[in-house]
C-alpha cells in the first residue's frame, strides 16, 4: 500500500455478512477505511504490516463486534403530534380498521401535519431520528404520507432530507401520496389519484425530493388499479416502487409490484403462495414489520417458511409511525422478528443490514466487504445474536456513515 488508512479496527470480531461462515464472521478480525470506503477486511494476520504503520488511527476493540451500520428500510418518522390514545381504544378492543373509518388512523395525522410549520416537523421528528442513530442505525428510509396535499406532502420530505444534513445520518425518501384518502376527496377518489399521479408526484420528483414511490394497497387503502396508476408514473419518471402489501387482506398486491420489479413488499400477513412466487421471480424483497404485528396483537404470522423456501430475501424495519408502530430501535425490531416470527438471530440481522440494503436498491453497504461505504457499527457486545437477545439497553459503542463518526 502506498497510502496510510483513515482508520484501522484490530481485534475485533467482524460480523460481514458475507461469505459462507455464520453471520459471515471473522473471527480476530481488523477492518480499515480510507476515503470513505472499506479498504481491508479480514484476519488481522493478514495485514500486509504493523497496524500502527498502516493507518493515522488504530483502535484495538479487545474482541469486541464489528458489524454493518444498521439499515431501517421502513419508517414514517417525520410526523406531528401522536397517537396515544388510539393505543389506548385498541387495547378496548377497537380494530384498526374500526379506528380509521372512525375518523383516527393515518387522517388524524394528517391534520396534524398539515398544522404543523416545518421547523416543527423537523423539533418533533429529530428525537426520533436520534433514537434510531443511537441504536445503530446509519442509513434510515423516511416515507412521506401524512400531508396529502402537496404543500404538507413537500414539508414533509424536505424535512427528512434535512434529518440526514443536519444529524449525519443516511436519508432515502419516499413518497406515498396513496396512503389514505384525504377527507376533501371523501367523494371524490379518482381526483385524488389523479391530483397524486399528475400534479403532486411529478412536481417532488422534479425537485429531488423522492427517492422511491409506495402506496398502501388494502381495501380501506387504495386498490389494485389505482395502484397500477401510480407504479405507472413513478415507472415514467424512472423511480423505483415499493408496496405496502397483504397486511390486512389480500389483495394480490405483492405480485402486482413484482411486476413493476419493485424494490420490496412490505408487511405481508396475508401474503399467498402465488404472491411469493412473483416476489421470488422479481428479485423483490419481503420486508416483515414485527412492531405493527405487536402493537396490533396481530395472530397471523407472514408465511417465513414459503419465503424462505423460495429464497425470498428478507429485511426487517420498525416502521415507525404514530399510530400502529411507535417502535424507536431497529434492533428491538430484529428481536422482535426473532420471538414473534421465529426467525434466527442469523436471519433477522441479515435482515437490518445485507437484506434491508437490497430493499432500499443500495449495493455499496450491508456488508462488511473492501470497495463498500465505511458504514459500520462497533458493539460493546461479542456475540452477534446478543444484539438481538438484549432487549433494549445502550449496546452500541460507536458508528460511522462513510468513515465519519456519528454516534
Amino acid at each position: 500500500m502506498t497510502q496510510r488508512w483513515d482508520t484501522l479496527l484490530v481485534n475485533a470480531r467482524l460480523a460481514t455478512f458475507a461469505g459462507s461462515e455464520p453471520y459471515g464472521l471473522i473471527e480476530h478480525g481488523a477492518l480499515a477505511w480510507a476515503g470513505g470506503r472499506i479498504a481491508f477486511c479480514g484476519p488481522v494476520g493478514d495485514l500486509p504490516g504493523r497496524p500502527m504503520e498502516l493507518a493515522e488511527h488504530v483502535l484495538d476493540l479487545d474482541g469486541g463486534l464489528v458489524t454493518p451500520g444498521l439499515i431501517d428500510c421502513h419508517t414514517h418518522l417525520v410526523f406531528a403530534g401522536n397517537r396515544a390514545n388510539e393505543f389506548d381504544m385498541r387495547l378496548k378492543g377497537a380494530s384498526y380498521e374500526a379506528i380509521a373509518r372512525a375518523g383516527g388512523g393515518i387522517v388524524s395525522t394528517v391534520r396534524a401535519v398539515r398544522e404543523a410549520t416545518e421547523a416543527r416537523l423537523f423539533a418533533q421528528s429529530a428525537p426520533r431520528a436520534r433514537a434510531l442513530i443511537a441504536d445503530g442505525v446509519t442509513t434510515v428510509e423516511i416515507k412521506s404520507g401524512y400531508g396529502l396535499e402537496l404543500q404538507a406532502e413537500r414539508r414533509m420530505l424536505r424535512v427528512a432530507r434535512e434529518l440526514g444534513v443536519q444529524l449525519g445520518v443516511c436519508v432515502r425518501t419516499t413518497f406515498i401520496g396513496l396512503h389514505a384518502l384525504p377527507t376533501e376527496h371523501k367523494d371524490d377518489r379518482p381526483g385524488y389519484v389523479d391530483k397524486v399521479c399528475d400534479e403532486m408526484l411529478p412536481l417532488l420528483a422534479a425537485e429531488g425530493l423522492v427517492d422511491a414511490v409506495d402506496a398502501f394497497c388494502e381495501g380501506i387503502g387504495f386498490d389494485r388499479e389505482e395502484t397500477r396508476r401510480v407504479f405507472e408514473r413513478a415507472h415514467a419518471l424512472g423511480l423505483p416502487v415499493k408496496l405496502h402489501a397483504e397486511q390486512l387482506s389480500d389483495m394480490d398486491g405483492a405480485a402486482l409490484v413484482a411486476e413493476y420489479g419493485g424494490l420490496s413488499a412490505d408487511h405481508l400477513e396475508h401474503l399467498s403462495e402465488s404472491g411469493v412466487r412473483a416476489m421470488a421471480e422479481a428479485g423483490t424483497v419481503a420486508v416483515l414489520l414485527p412492531g405493527a404485528f405487536y402493537a396490533l396483537r396481530e395472530t397471523k404470522l407472514p408465511p417465513l417458511d414459503a419465503l424462505r423456501e423460495h429464497r425470498v430475501p428478507i429485511a426487517i424495519a420498525t416502521d415507525l409511525n404514530p399510530g400502529t408502530s411507535p417502535l424507536l430501535s431497529l434492533r428491538m425490531a430484529a428481536g422482535m422478528a426473532c420471538t414473534l416470527f421465529r426467525m434466527t438471530p442469523e436471519e433477522a440481522l441479515a435482515g437490518i443490514t445485507v437484506h434491508a440494503a437490497r430493499a432500499l436498491g443500495l449495493s455499496d453497504r450491508g456488508t462488511l466487504e473492501p470497495g463498500k461505504r465505511a458504514d459500520i457499527a462497533v458493539w460493546n457486545v461479542q456475540d452477534p445474536a446478543e444484539l438481538c437477545y438484549w432487549i433494549g439497553g445502550p449496546l452500541l459503542r460507536q458508528s460511522h456513515v462513510a468513515g465519519r463518526r456519528l454516534a
